[in-house]
């Protein structure tokens, strides 16, 4: 199995990608919305279908990508059967099995952060995703949608910690840069019910923590229960002037097919070393403007502004950075050539 942990910094959430290496079938599990784009690179460069989008829950920090990669490549969603979210396909309940060939998970039914949580059990890779129902060394909140101190007692001490020891725990947030834990560790060292912490111990502490509302819960939890899909049902604005993708390190690029198709509308800078260039007698495309990578900060206004521009040089590494260089300046429209001019040979 493929597997990623990946990260927002705003929310400080996990997603979580499962895919089989032989069907190239994959899994994300609570996707966000804002980091859709980065998912799909990553999809993309990895050879990957996405098969299912999965929530632990319906989620008041931020809002799932689950509705937006739907349109993006068809995949199914699913999550709790009790939360009841539109565009779902797959309402999951307690003991379900689901998942794609070769990878195979069991939902777990773990109220209490929410009433709509669940925790995702790969056993015979010794994982669980337990959302925020358990995290490390801590848990999710208990108060507010339909939470219950006294159900997420039950819910980690008889359901999670029912897991043998030595099961990683992949919790859907960390404040902490903490990456996993495993249920033996939760069991001995955690700070709210580990250590034979009994119900008392645990609903006394929990009641005891006084936080503020997630800062987008009134955003974020209607939102997720139409599994992400924005009020006004339309896509978020994407860049129209080229076929734009953009990479898992965050770069735009457009291919040489779609620039030779597209060649007029264009501005198309080179910045290879002015020697490399009077060296190099490989047929490649005539730019409009050569700028090394090493003067183009100081020469970023040069370049025209009217037409979108696309980056070269050779392999595609420094029009990279020439794209960061550009658009700080203040260039918008603007794109690397993937892959450069080997790419075109």
């Amino acid at each position: 199995m493929l597997f990623r942990q990946l990260f927002d910094n705003t929310s400080s959430t996990y997603t979580y990608l499962l895919a089989d290496e032989t069907t190239r079938r994959a899994i994300l599990i609570d996707p966000v919305f804002e980091q859709a784009q980065r998912d799909m690179a990553l999809l993309r460069e990895l050879d990957l279908s996405l098969a299912l989008v999965v929530d632990t829950h319906a989620h008041a920090d931020h809002v799932t990508a689950a509705w937006l990669l739907q349109q993006k490549t068809g995949c199914q969603i699913a999550s709790a059967k009790v939360i009841g979210a539109e565009h779902v396909n797959l309402a999951l309940e307690d003991a379900q099995v689901f998942g794609v060939d070769g990878i195979q998970l069991k939902a777990l039914s773990t109220p209490g952060h929410t009433n709509g949580c669940m925790s995702y059990v790969l056993e015979d890779q010794a994982m669980v995703f337990t959302g925020d129902t358990l995290l490390i060394r801590g848990c999710g909140r208990s108060d507010f949608q339909e939470g219950s101190a006294h159900n997420l007692f039950h819910s980690i001490t008889e359901k999670l910690f029912s897991l043998p020891d030595h099961y990683r725990v992949y919790p859907a947030h960390d404040y902490n840069g903490r990456t996993q834990s495993t249920i033996g560790e939760e069991k001995a060292f955690n700070a709210r019910v580990g250590g034979g912490a009994d119900e008392h111990d645990f609903v006394e502490y929990m009641h005891a923590m006084k936080l503020p509302h997630p800062k987008k819960i009134d955003e974020a939890v209607p939102a997720n229960h139409r599994s992400g899909c924005p009020e006004n049902g339309s896509l978020p604005e994407e860049p129209d002037w080229g076929d734009i993708k953009v990479t898992y390190a965050g770069v735009p690029e457009v291919d040489i097919d779609w620039l030779q198709s597209h060649r007029s509308e264009v501005t198309l800078l080179d910045v290879r070393d002015i020697d490399e260039v009077r060296s190099d007698k490989s047929p490649v495309l005539q730019s409009d403007l050569l700028i090394p990578l090493d003067k183009l900060r100081q020469q970023a206004a040069e370049v025209p502004g009217d037409r979108p521009v696309v980056a070269l040089c050779r392999s595609g590494r420094r029009s990279a950075m020439a794209v960061s260089i550009l658009t700080e300046a203040g260039i918008q429209q603007v794109a690397s050539l993937r892959g450069g001019i080997i790419a075109s040979l």
